[in-house]
């Protein structure tokens, strides 16, 4: 194999090492399997600290105590993050108290922690204890397979329960793309089930290739007008069209993504570009088809430069868009009309149209936990032992407790409410503001996220109450790298962490989640970021039109220029 990466007749230069780490990893098996038995260290070892997340998990430390254990001569407290992999974001109550269970019992925090890729996380697994978490798992049907790692990862699915039929439709087409794109390497099975080595068995990945995708991929499915997923924070995305009710086909939009690199303006957030319509039946055509052509043109070079919305800005978006036709043996129809109104999870009580409740659980950062007085992980668990329905996890981190019985409903908001799960003085300031992991347990973190946006939430909601916005809201979102995990590049306000207790603040972003926002002051402290939103959001209480959003209302007054192509406009 060349060390060089040529496409379309341009040479992108040497290939990065992730190439070779994949290349030579026998399809993901790398040597994990004896590093598992390493009593030595915490951690794993070379290529495996990479190989690890193809299967789902990245190797953290606990920051808060690095420095004791080095003036100690210890390594750092290794253990393993878990992400699983819950396409659409449904788990069944008897699924959800076996993770409590291991949760407990088997992780250094106790906790669950639901993110915005629509699944849960375990923090903080020691190594003797990865193993039984996978078979644990496994048992009750549940994996980790490709939820990190160059590949496509969980599939996100618009969380609607008031129009069942509709969601029931999407969220099986999210299941069969989850299914679809997934690696074929025994690899998972092998190491962490005690799967038997076949004799003669030779892996294949049709779609992802021997090497792989370039970087990380993400999926979503989404149900207009909500848009929970965030569409253009993902590469690929099917826009759901109904007709009378019934699923007809999606639209398909390629090629969004929020991180980027702090001093690279070579990186940048990037929303997606509408391809057009498709008919059911070419679903899953379209969807290989975009991730091989990423797969084969996407930057092997430079990982910075290597999802795939810098692949679409390097080619051409007609000559990605014409590729992927190609490739699917189909021809993209006009976009149908469709619109986002709104983002946020409907908190409360609702009913569908089937006639079941469903309750919406506002879970501040995702944090499931038995805090002092509101013991939130242990409420979740009751209702597990009664619910008949599903739990669904949204992809701005709460739960919904769907398809309650009108016999059932009594009972579980009275537990709801005795353990804190229902707070109805919780402002619509907090239900729309969110935050990454960051520290301690996030080894790319430059600033806090999880545990600063409490209290700066309820400095922004003073500063709402001082100008007589007390039941406005802006989307809020923080996090402590420019990875992306939070968001932040599709909010309102959007703090980019750049040191401890340092920020770029982004301003700008619209309700809808359209529109990515710029960077207003850059590298400055939070008393800093809450004097400029104060400032601000006097301007908007006195000027605004009638029912102007925040991110809208800076734009038009000209405190920010509005980003149209994030190539040309996010760093001018």
């Amino acid at each position: 194999m060349s060390d060089k990466q040529v496409v379309l007749g341009e040479e992108l230069g040497p290939l990065a090492d992730n190439e070779r780490l994949k290349r030579e990893s026998n399809f993901l098996r790398g040597t994990i399997e004896k590093d598992l038995g390493d009593r030595v260290t915490g951690g794993f070892t070379a290529d495996n600290f990479q190989l690890i997340r193809f299967h789902g998990m990245y190797q953290q430390d606990d920051r808060d105590i690095r420095a004791e254990r080095q003036k100690q001569k210890l390594e750092p407290l290794q253990n393993v993050m878990l992400r699983a992999r819950m396409p659409g974001g449904i788990i069944t109550p008897t699924q959800w108290l076996a993770i409590d269970q291991f949760a407990t019992e088997h992780t250094m925090y106790g906790s669950i922690r639901l993110t915005t890729r629509q699944t849960f996380q375990f923090h903080g697994v020691l190594k003797p204890n990865i193993k039984l978490m996978h078979q644990t798992l496994n048992k009750i049907g549940i994996d980790s397979i490709a939820t990190a790692g160059d590949v496509n990862r969980n599939v996100l699915c618009t969380t609607n329960p008031v129009e069942s039929e509709l969601h029931q439709e999407a969220y099986e087409w999210a299941k069969k793309i989850s299914e679809h794109l997934l690696p074929k390497t025994r690899a998972y099975a092998e190491i962490w089930l005690d799967g038997e080595k076949v004799e003669g068995h030779q892996d294949e990945e049709p779609i992802l290739g021997s090497n792989y995708l370039p970087r990380k991929f993400k999926t979503t499915v989404v149900i207009p007008p909500q848009n929970d997923v965030d569409v253009h924070a993902n590469d690929l995305n099917f826009v759901a069209i109904a007709d009378n009710g019934k699923l007809v086909g999606f639209n398909v939009l390629v090629g969004g993504g929020l991180a980027m690199t702090h001093g690279d303006n070579a990186t940048y957030p990037r929303k997606a570009d509408d391809f057009g319509f498709v008919p059911l039946d070419k679903t899953l055509d379209v969807a290989a088809a975009v991730v091989t052509t990423q797969r084969d043109w996407g930057n092997r070079s430079n990982r910075k430069n290597a999802k795939t919305k810098y692949t679409l800005d390097r080619v051409g978006t007609d000559v990605f868009k014409a590729e992927v036709e190609k490739r699917a043996g189909i021809q993209f129809e006009a976009v149908r009309p469709y619109e986002f109104t709104d983002r946020g999870d409907r908190i409360g009580w609702a009913e569908g149209i089937d006639g079941k409740h469903h309750l919406a659980l506002f879970i501040e950062n995702g944090r499931l936990l038995d805090y002092p007085g509101k013991p939130l992980k242990s409420g979740v668990a009751e209702i597990a032992k009664i619910h008949k329905g599903d739990f669904r996890m949204t992809a701005n981190q709460n739960l919904i407790i769907a398809g309650v019985s009108k016999a059932n409903k009594a009972k579980i908001d009275k537990i709801a409410r005795e353990y804190g799960l229902i707070d109805d003085g919780v402002s619509e300031q907090r239900k729309n503001s969110m935050a990454c992991v960051a520290f301690p347990t996030c080894p790319l973190a430059m600033a806090e996220a999880e545990r600063f946006l409490p209290q700066f939430v309820t400095d922004v909601e003073d500063i709402l109450g001082k100008h007589d916005l007390e039941d406005e809201h802006i989307i809020l979102r923080v996090t402590g790298c420019p990875n992306g995990c939070g968001r932040a590049m599709l909010a309102e306000i959007g703090l980019v962490g750049k040191a401890p207790g340092r920020y770029n603040l982004h301003l700008g972003g619209n309700r809808e989640g359209t529109r990515v926002p710029k960077m207003y002051k850059e590298n400055i402290t939070d008393a800093q970021i809450l004097e400029e939103i104060d400032t601000l959001v006097g301007r908007w209480a006195t000027e605004r039109n009638d029912g102007e959003g925040f991110g809208d209302f800076v734009i038009r007054v000209g405190v920010v220029a509005e980003v149209i192509v994030s190539k040309r406009d996010f760093y001018a």
